[in-house]
């Protein structure tokens, strides 16, 4: 039984799971949005939220420390930047520019300066399924940072008049 065990395992291991997160997040921050299934959508939300609640900047905290956590929690590809070589048509990557770093960092000092407290990213259901295996899609995307919150209506029986 799986009592209070939290998260989904998406069959597959703790390793690829890992790798997996880091490269839907690295993907989300450089697009700002991607179309996964559902459940990847889900478990991909709080990740990339913690991502952004580290790289936001703060009272007392070095940006270089959040720089460097953020690393930590997307490993290698978040230095990572494919380019094209003009002269052999080969694609070498480069350890030096760090593209989805300097997005999240933006990212998040928009949401700073907006006093967003959290709730960055939004899940939003499509009504299409995966042609391979009819699994439900789901985009998932950022919030614009000076989008107010907007309480939900509490829904209650029709009053008579």
């Amino acid at each position: 039984m799986r009592h209070l065990k939290s998260g989904r395992k998406l069959n597959r291991n703790a390793a690829h799971r890992r790798s997996l997160f880091r490269n839907m997040a690295c993907a989300l921050i450089e697009h700002g949005q991607i179309v996964t299934t559902v459940a990847k959508a889900k478990e991909l939300r709080p990740f990339v939220e913690r991502l952004v609640t580290m790289a936001r900047p703060k009272e007392g905290r070095d940006p270089v420390t959040a720089r460097r956590l953020v690393i930590s929690r997307l490993g290698p590809t978040a230095k990572t930047v494919l380019t094209t070589d003009k002269a052999n048509e080969s694609i070498q990557q480069e350890w030096l520019k760090s593209n989805v770093l300097r997005r999240l960092m933006e990212r998040a000092a928009a949401y700073e300066a907006a006093k967003r407290p959290g709730g960055y990213t939004r899940v939003i259901k499509m009504s299409d399924y995966r042609i391979g295996d009819g699994g439900a899609k789901a985009l998932i995307a950022f919030i614009d940072p000076n989008e107010a919150k907007v309480a939900r209506e509490e829904t209650s029986a029709p009053t008579v008049s």
